[in-house]
């Protein structure tokens, strides 16, 4: 899930949700008192629901929050959505259907510009293809969703955090790619992993079989929800990472097939 400011920080959280499979009233009751108690600024969400039916976003956080939903959606309506607490200014959704893999998956970035206390904050809810076979695509998401934050952030300089199930973890070119450790096609940038900033030399894991939503079966990738925020000229991530915790992994409290995360950020 994505963070929340408390105090001087800000927090950015990066969720999944089984768009309304299982128990949906249930979950939504979990969903909407953790997000209540987490009390955070800005959320990123994955496989949400949004039809003429149902908007499951707006269900989960009530009132409070202004959203962000992407075009870009499964025959059902399952897609993403960014929500805030302050005010959202320009919105831009990346198509990134780049190969014929990539047909049959809502695959998306939404990037929305949020209008934060201490300024310009670019939030990039990228998700890219899923598939364990596919990094080749997931590289070439990425690379697209890199670029055009870069060209936003010269057009309109501001803090650039990139959240959601990525698919892939921090050892895969993708992600290695993101954090400044690989080239792709003759681009290289830096970010910083929140979880590797906050928990150095702890294993990540949000899609994991002891969640009991998890139907993969031997699935071999499981940190693979991230929060990034780009880095200075200096290498430096330009919001300070003051933590990084998981989330909605308790026993009373597992509502999605990915456990969240929890990051507070502090300000410029």
């Amino acid at each position: 899930m994505a963070p929340p400011l408390t105090g001087d920080g800000d927090a950015t959280r990066d969720a999944e949700h089984l768009g309304d499979r299982g128990d949906w009233p249930a979950r939504r009751a979990q969903l909407r008192k953790g997000f209540e108690q987490l009390d955070a600024d800005v959320i990123t969400l994955q496989e949400t629901i949004l039809t003429d039916e149902i908007d499951q976003a707006a269900e989960m956080l009530g009132p409070s929050y202004q959203l962000a939903q992407s075009s870009d959606r499964e025959t059902d309506g399952q897609g993403i959505t960014t929500a805030s607490r302050w005010p959202i200014g320009r919105v831009e959704e990346l198509d990134l259907h780049l190969t014929e893999r990539t047909s049959d998956f809502a695959c998306t970035c939404l990037i929305t510009e949020i209008l934060a206390p201490w300024g310009r904050l670019w939030v990039a809810n990228h998700f890219p293809d899923y598939q364990v076979d596919h990094e080749r695509e997931r590289c070439l998401q990425t690379v697209l969703a890199a670029q055009r934050l870069e060209e936003l952030v010269a057009e309109s300089p501001g803090d650039v955090v990139v959240a959601g199930d990525l698919d892939a973890e921090l050892t895969a070119d993708s992600l290695r790619f993101w954090t400044g450790r690989h080239v792709i096609d003759d681009l290289s940038v830096c970010y910083r992993s929140a979880w590797e900033s906050a928990r150095p030399g702890e294993a990540l894991e949000t899609y994991v079989q002891d969640n009991p939503y998890f139907e993969s079966g031997d699935w071999p990738f499981q940190g693979i929800d991230h929060v990034l925020v780009r880095c200075g000229p200096r290498g430096r991530p330009t919001l300070p990472i003051l933590s990084c915790d998981r989330i909605f992994d308790q026993p009373d409290l597992t509502p999605s097939d990915h456990y969240g995360l929890l990051v507070e950020l502090g300000q410029p």
